[in-house]
């Protein structure tokens, strides 16, 4: 599970940018995750993100 999290967090994040400061990868990070949380459907989860899912099933 993590490993997908990670392999998907370094190609559509972190590889993409070049940060100057500890700061701008803070933010970079909390962006990211905000966004895979909330707007990055995936497959497994019937093209949902995670909260759409987490919220659907509840």
């Amino acid at each position: 599970m993590y490993g997908k999290f990670f392999s998907h967090f370094k190609t559509e994040c972190m590889y993409l940018h070049s940060f100057k400061t500890a700061e701008a990868v803070k933010t970079a990070v909390c962006k990211y995750i905000c966004f895979y949380n909330h707007q990055r459907f995936q497959k497994k989860l019937n093209n949902l993100s995670p909260y759409q899912y987490r919220t659907q099933a509840a």
